[in-house]
């Protein structure tokens, strides 16, 4: 648990450095933190575990002591008198080191079903991170949009004042109307789909879905140098998982050779035996009791051998599905990788095409001020400065997702 921690602290270190208020950044990881304890997907990756870990008690015992109750209907005569019943006990022992390779062979399987656990909290963090950016996304947009309808407004307005005096005409004045509604629908589906990434971010941390979320005001991408460092993709756990199931299967060998030595039991029969009538004579009716010492030898252990050969086999696919798993996962921290600095262009591009707009608006408004007015320039502008706007907030929430995927590959 420490560890998940530390990497719920990384993820958010480089966003709260640059928030506005790093009370917000602490919402996000509050959220990581109630999902770590409450998500239904944890508490089955945990009780699994927990199953396997318990699998360990189940293995420390021997064989089921063997009790046998017999009666003699018809009884046999010996020398010092009828045998009436048999009472027998025994008790078969593993070979030497039989459960302690059985013990081996659970702890091996409880330590995969470990890194189920591990596994799952990442995916849970990149999860809600992603979820988490989302929303951001989506509410910085709507601000987006309504200061843009505001704006609208006041181009409206200059609008019909301009078609009074003669210098605009009724269809500018529609069209600035036809803009607005457009950026209301807009708003409109916008807000129908944040209450659904509300509704996933809650349903991840397993409570109402109409719990209130805080999401930050502000966020913006840092300089290249504060980027998360990429660390050996080796080390995930997805990976380990397969090195853990390798050496499963080289204890469930271990436990295949020693099932194939014998099986050692020790055992007791008690006989009663009745007095023979009208006789008197030494051990007249003394009963029986006989020591018993068996083995149990697997003679035809073709069973065995096929057993050996398929935990080679076992063990063969095993490393196919670790390097293959490899592959995946570097593929992905690549295409994170690029994609990330990809974001960062596109930010980089959309700023400086955002501060040429609005230079451009501020001429077309002089132009206005000197009685020369273009109201389908001005809303081609105010276009564009939307466009940019978004394509900022968009490059923004690339940038984080990708980083929260890297985290998780590579922390």
């Amino acid at each position: 648990m420490k560890q998940i921690k530390i990497n719920v602290k990384y993820v958010l270190v480089l966003g709260s450095f640059f928030m506005g208020f790093f009370s917000n950044a602490q919402e996000l990881e509050a959220l990581i933190e109630e999902a770590l304890m409450n998500n239904p997907e944890i508490e089955q990756a945990s009780l699994q575990y927990s199953i396997a870990s318990e699998k360990v008690n189940e293995t420390n015992n021997f064989p089921n002591t063997e009790f046998g109750v017999g009666y003699f209907v018809s009884e046999p005569e010996t020398r010092t008198g009828p045998q009436t019943f048999k009472v027998s006990v025994k008790q078969m022992i593993p070979w030497f080191g039989s459960i302690t390779a059985r013990e081996n062979y659970t702890n091996a399987m409880a330590e995969a079903a470990y890194e189920d656990v591990v596994i799952a909290k990442r995916k849970l963090i990149a999860s809600i991170s992603q979820v988490y950016y989302s929303l951001y996304t989506n509410k910085a947009k709507q601000n987006v949009l309504l200061k843009n309808v505001k704006l609208l407004e006041t181009y409206e307005t200059l609008a019909l004042t301009a078609v009074e005096v003669g210098k605009a005409s009724t269809v500018d004045v529609l069209r600035l109307q036809m803009r607005q509604n457009e950026l209301e629908q807009l708003k409109q589906v916008l807000q129908l789909q944040y209450l659904a990434d509300k509704t996933s971010l809650n349903k991840l941390l397993n409570r109402d879905k109409e719990t209130a979320i805080s999401v930050v005001d502000s966020l913006m991408i840092p300089p290249e140098y504060f980027d998360v460092a990429v660390n050996n993709i080796s080390l995930h756990p997805e990976l380990i998982k397969y090195d853990k199931l390798y050496r499963s299967v080289e204890q469930s060998e271990f436990l295949n050779q020693k099932e194939k030595a014998p099986m050692i039991g020790f055992g007791l029969d008690y006989i009663n035996v009745d007095k023979r009538p009208n006789m008197d004579f030494n051990d007249n009716g003394k009963d029986i009791l006989m020591p018993m010492v068996s083995v149990s030898i697997p003679i035809f252990n073709k069973g065995y051998n096929s057993v050996t050969k398929q935990n080679e086999l076992k063990q063969q696919q095993i490393k196919a599905q670790q390097q293959e798993r490899f592959n995946a996962l570097e593929t992905r921290l690549d295409k994170a990788i690029k994609e990330r600095a990809s974001a960062r262009i596109n930010y980089n591009t959309q700023t400086l095409n955002l501060k040429q707009a609005k230079d451009a608006e501020t001429i077309l408004m002089k132009s206005y001020e000197s009685g020369i007015v273009d109201f389908k320039d001005i809303l081609d502008i105010q276009e564009l400065q939307l466009k940019f706007q978004m394509g900022q907030i968009e490059a923004t929430n690339s940038y984080y997702t990708q980083t929260a995927i890297i985290n998780y590959l590579t922390n």
